[in-house]
């Protein structure tokens, strides 16, 4: 067994996390013993085999300010009695402790900031709590060495706030095999209709979901399917029954990265709508738009900055203008309708999964833990 261990630190329940998955597998790959420390929630999937050590803590509260108080300080004390050579943490929620032990131990840390944490919709309308993560935030990252975030426009904020360079790893996935993926039928998916899918683990408020649904509404031979979980899926449940989409929209749960492949597959177009509402959003670089790059489907986005870059260079789909849901519809339809348009896309695609992948993007993470190692 390798005398370096490293631990990971993030405040999820580790299952569907494919970013946090793929650096742990960097670390293997460099020699690292490697656990992964995260929580298990009532409703979490039961953990897949991983080559690397997990560790769920089952907590007393999941949501709320005692939620973060309880992890912390439970991460804080897994930490101090489970010395590391090297600590990962993951977004600003599990900075603290890892700061405090890894002074207290002379432990290296790095820091992968996964979004622009304290311009999150679900802070900015609690200043005070807001003030609270800007303030830990502010009292740690100019403090670090190792820095990482998701793309240059985070990068570019965090540099101008702190003057601290971050290194970009963006979510990309590894490259897939197709041949291995289920069917629709296989699925339960309706091999009659066109699908268009919205997937993911953080499908929240003010990322275009409600508008997508209500499309459905101006749309024929076709179902939004919505793969994954958040916070604003009850509130979409509840739409679809109140206005009789059932058979418009399909939930699916959260999948293991495996089998949710089989899902993005067998779409025909994957949506990325989430509203320029907060800086957060704005600058975002979901690890959707990668997954339906690998899919080969053609997506409709918003014109955010970093997802508008990646749409335009490779040209790959369609950008909707509004959130109107009528005009969201015309779009969704259009693409679908359009034969010569698609089969340019899915050219294309395939261009972009050949140079939009783990193993080109890896090679950032390998520099920065080699130092380690």
């Amino acid at each position: 067994m390798s005398s370096k261990k490293a631990i990971i630190s993030v405040i999820n329940d580790l299952v569907t996390d494919q970013r946090v998955d793929k650096t742990a597998r960097v670390l293997l790959e460099l020699g690292f013993e490697v656990i992964m420390v995260g929580r298990r929630k009532r409703d979490s999937m039961p953990m897949p085999l991983k080559p690397y050590k997990t560790k769920r803590m089952k907590l007393l509260w999941e949501k709320g300010p005692l939620f973060y108080a309880e992890y912390n300080t439970r991460l804080f004390l897994y930490l101090l009695t489970h010395r590391a050579s090297l600590l990962m943490s993951n977004d600003l929620d599990t900075l603290l402790p890892n700061f405090l032990v890894g002074r207290f131990f002379r432990a290296p840390l790095v820091y992968d900031s996964h979004e622009y944490f304290t311009e999150t919709p679900e802070l900015t309308g609690r200043p005070l709590v807001q003030s609270v993560w800007k303030f830990i935030e502010r009292m740690i990252v100019p403090k670090l060495k190792d820095c990482i975030t998701v793309n240059e426009s985070i990068a570019g904020l965090f540099y101008n706030l702190y003057g601290i360079k971050f290194k970009v790893v963006r979510n990309i996935p590894a490259k897939k095999n197709h041949a291995s993926v289920l069917s629709r039928e296989d699925l339960g998916l309706p091999v009659d209709k066109k699908i268009i899918l919205l997937q993911g683990a953080g499908i929240n408020i003010q990322r275009g979901a409600e508008e997508a649904v209500e499309a459905m509404r101006y749309l024929d031979g076709a179902i939004l399917v919505i793969v994954g979980g958040g916070d604003v899926l009850p509130l979409l449940k509840k739409q679809v029954a109140e206005s009789g989409l059932q058979s418009s929209v399909m939930f699916v749960p959260r999948q293991v990265p495996e089998k949710l492949f089989s899902y993005t597959v067998n779409a025909d177009i994957g949506l990325a709508i989430d509203k320029d509402t907060n800086i957060n959003y704005r600058f975002s670089l979901p690890n959707k738009l990668f997954d339906y790059i690998q899919a080969g489907i053609p997506v409709l986005v918003s014109p955010l900055p970093e997802i508008k870059r990646i749409v335009d260079e490779y040209n790959i789909g369609d950008f909707i203008e509004s959130h109107d849901p009528q005009h969201i519809a015309g779009k969704m339809s259009a693409m679908l309708s359009d034969q010569d348009r698609i089969n340019t896309w899915k050219t294309n695609l395939k261009v972009a999964a050949e140079k939009l992948n783990w193993e080109n993007e890896k090679q950032v993470l390998t520099e920065i833990y080699s130092q380690y190692a």
